[in-house]
């Protein structure tokens, strides 16, 4: 089964509230198989002009469970205490792959 990621960029306008929010998050993460593969750190944009402030990237045993996790009800009040602490915050949810990349790969996706 392929794992699910979900990639986050975000800019913090408000930390010291925000801090709530990143002592519950981890919780609901790790009651679905999650963990942080990325959480802030140091980061460029090396092409394009995408430049988010913070990046967060999370993997999920599937995109079945990643969505499970966005979707649970504690996960959902968690998301609650993040209201009001960001300037912008924005998920994407994608499913990864397994094994080798196929040889013919559909440009359209």
């Amino acid at each position: 089964m392929a794992p699910g990621y979900l990639l986050v960029t975000m800019h913090i306008s408000d930390p010291e509230r925000y801090k709530q929010y990143l002592a519950e998050a981890p919780k609901s993460v790790q009651a679905f198989g999650g963990e942080y593969l990325v959480r802030g750190g140091r980061h460029e944009t090396l092409e394009g002009e995408w430049n988010p402030h913070r990046i967060a990237v999370l993997r999920f045993p599937s995109y079945e469970k990643a969505k499970a996790f966005y979707d649970d009800a504690q996960y959902t009040q968690t998301r609650q205490l993040r209201q009001g602490t960001t300037e912008y915050f924005n998920m994407v949810l994608v499913e990864g792959f397994e094994g080798a990349i196929p040889q013919n790969l559909d440009a359209r996706r």
